[in-house]
């Protein structure tokens, strides 16, 4: 095949990489709280990491194991405290007692060893597994038992103070990797083997009392809080099982590509409670190098993750401030966030955690500065001024705010008040749409206006106004006059009663002529 034809099927890419839009999609309430988590650090262990156990006291330290030692990080400035290096061959699962004083951990040779956190000495060794010990945990409810599982396929539980084991459990057939306690009932354990089977055990009869069929090699185990349901990692599966129901399998998890290796249960948050619901979320971690997050009404996958190598271990905070993940090229990722009560504003606002607002300086170009004071109840010696009552415009006022002077002038006249007619009218006047208001009308509209006309044409009062009104009238409307009965009637009342009025006018006149002379006599007089 030439050059040329294998860059016509074969185009660049990269030069002619098509550019798309951002997505237009919100984030969901899950997705906001965990990309608030900011990478904190990344220090490099010099092996894969194995486990990462955070401690049930303040301030939640972790303890880190990789190869032949556990680190000890500050659980809040994420920095090392302490190194244990007592080890012959490869350490695994580091866990801390329940007031966070004293570590266990098992190893490649088959001895769990105790060790006091603040001066790294070893206090216990129990003797007793003859394989690696990949799983050590204390007992959450007392700080005198631990419990360990191993590669001889045997579950043991110990009196720290004696180094004696209470107990040695056998029923599963292959090697025993995992393991958890019940919150229910500090006697129920439940551990997971490569013999694809899920053990529930209970400590007070030396036995156990469940089994659930997993399917594949299990890697890890993880009550829910309620202790009514268990969750097992097995292949590229997760699947959910009802205890309190006899082992009933309720769901499967089936988003990882490759093993599922570490479960978390992530606490509930503060921060997440105010913004949907005050529920843990768990999260699954696997060879494929991401982290899932499941909400645990539906196991939606909520958020996601993903890490540049394969993810062996994994750990949150008991706060959920701090989510620590280790891969198997020894990158130990920690993220943090910060605490609902130190929020900035930036963070705050994509989490949608309310924080107390600083009062705002008001400044006068701003339009709250002249609303300030609106809410305050005035005190005893303040004068107070009473607020305008709001006035209800008429109908007629009404139409001279948009300017629809016809309507205006009908709507006074329907009022028969001739106090609002004339008032509509000066206002016309004014306004100069007088003409406007009394053009364009039919004998309806025309007959209302003449009646108004005719009655108070010849008071005092009005007279000044409707007699320039009645001319404008019946100069604007003397071809119709005589069409209509009522108006031409209107109209001969109209004539009869101005008559009238100069009538009576011209008598006025010449009373006033004949009274004249007689009080200038008497004044003179």
């Amino acid at each position: 095949m030439s050059k040329e034809k294998k860059k016509k099927i074969f185009p660049d890419q990269g030069s002619h990489s098509k550019a798309y839009p951002a997505s237009k999609n919100a984030l969901s309430v899950d997705a906001k709280f965990w990309r608030s988590f900011r990478n904190k650090s990344a220090p490099q262990q010099i092996s894969a990491v194995t486990c990462i156990q955070f401690s049930p006291a303040e301030p939640h330290d972790f303890a880190v194991t990789s190869s032949t030692r556990v680190v000890v990080y500050d659980g809040v400035t994420c920095e090392p405290k302490k190194n244990i290096l007592r080890f012959t061959d490869v350490a695994y699962s580091g866990s801390f007692r329940s007031d966070g004083q004293l570590l266990a951990a098992g190893g490649e040779t088959g001895i769990v060893q105790v060790f006091d956190v603040g001066s790294r000495k070893v206090l216990r060794q129990l003797k007793g597994h003859t394989g690696a010990v990949h799983w050590v945990r204390y007992s959450p409810q007392d700080k005198l038992h631990i419990a360990s599982a191993g590669d001889d396929r045997t579950v043991r539980w110990w009196d720290v103070a004696t180094q004696a084991p209470l107990l040695t459990l056998e029923g599963h057939t292959d090697y025993v990797r995992c393991g958890a306690t019940s919150p229910a009932s500090g006697d129920l354990w439940a551990t997971g083997a490569y013999d694809h089977t899920v053990r529930l055990w209970d400590f007070r009869t030396s036995r156990s009392v469940l089994q659930f069929e997993h399917g594949k090699p299990l890697e890890d185990v993880l009550f829910f809080p309620s202790g009514g349901l268990l969750a097992s990692a097995g292949g590229q599966e997760v699947k959910i099982w009802d205890i309190v129901g006899g082992g009933r399998q309720l769901h499967v998890l089936s988003s990882h590509q490759k093993t599922v290796t570490t479960l978390c249960m992530a606490p509930s948050s503060n921060s997440r409670a105010a913004l949907d619901q005050d529920a843990p979320r768990l999260l699954t971690a696997s060879l494929d190098g991401h982290v899932k997050v499941f909400e645990l009404s539906q196991f939606k996958v909520t958020h996601a993750a993903k890490y540049p190598a394969p993810i062996l271990s994994m750990g949150v905070s008991p706060d959920c401030t701090t989510l620590a993940v280790g891969t198997s090229s020894g990158l130990l990722s920690i993220r943090q966030r910060k605490k609902p009560d130190k929020l900035d504003a930036g963070t705050a606002t994509a989490l949608g955690v309310a924080r107390p607002r600083r009062p705002r300086k008001l400044h006068p170009n701003n339009y709250r500065y002249f609303l300030r004071g609106g809410a305050e109840s005035a005190a005893e010696d303040d004068y107070v001024l009473a607020r305008p009552k709001k006035v209800n415009l008429g109908q007629h006022d009404q139409f001279l705010r948009s300017f629809q002077y016809r309507e205006a002038l009908s709507s006074a006249l329907s009022t028969s008040d001739p106090t609002v007619v004339v008032a509509v009218m000066e206002e016309l006047v004014a306004r100069g749409g007088l003409v406007a208001a009394l053009s364009r009308r039919d004998v309806s509209s025309l007959e209302p206006l003449l009646a108004f006309i005719c009655k108070y044409v010849v008071m005092p009062k009005q007279a000044r106004l409707l007699v320039p009104i009645a001319h404008q009238v019946l100069d604007m409307y003397a071809g119709i006059l005589g069409s209509s009965s009522s108006i031409w009637h209107l109209v001969t009342v109209l004539r009869e009663r101005v008559a009238l009025e100069v009538k009576l006018q011209q008598s006025l006149q010449s009373l006033q002529g004949l009274m004249q002379p007689l009080i200038q006599a008497s004044v003179q007089s």
